[in-house]
C-alpha cells in the first residue's frame, strides 16, 4: 500500500451474543473484502476483541459492520472503538483469528 495515503488503526470490542455464531470468521471475510488487515479473537468475558488497519473509508465501513451487521446468528448490543491512530504504514499483514 502506498505511503502517500493516510492509514488508520482502530481497536474494537463487540458485545452481545457474538461467540459461537461464526462472528470471527465473518469478521475476517468482511475485513478482507474491504482490504483491511488486523486480527480478531474471542475473550473469556464473552466478547470479541480485535484491531483493524487500513484506509479511513474502509475502516469506517468496517466500524458500521461491527456495530450493526456482524455474523448472521449474532446479536450485537454494543461495539466500542478505542486507540484510533494514524499510521505511516500498515503494521500487520492479512486479517487473522487469534487464539
Amino acid at each position: 500500500m502506498s505511503t502517500d495515503r493516510q492509514l488508520l488503526a482502530v481497536d474494537f470490542e463487540v458485545f452481545g451474543h457474538v461467540q459461537g455464531v461464526c462472528f470471527r470468521m465473518f469478521t475476517e471475510k468482511e475485513a478482507a473484502r474491504l482490504g483491511l488487515v488486523g486480527w480478531v479473537k474471542n475473550t473469556r468475558g464473552g466478547t470479541v476483541l480485535g484491531q483493524m488497519q487500513g484506509p479511513p473509508d474502509a475502516v469506517e465501513r468496517m466500524k458500521a459492520w461491527l456495530s450493526k451487521v456482524g455474523s448472521p446468528g449474532s446479536r450485537i448490543t454494543k461495539t466500542s472503538f478505542s486507540n484510533e491512530r494514524t499510521l505511516a504504514a500498515l503494521e500487520l499483514s492479512g486479517f487473522q483469528t487469534r487464539y
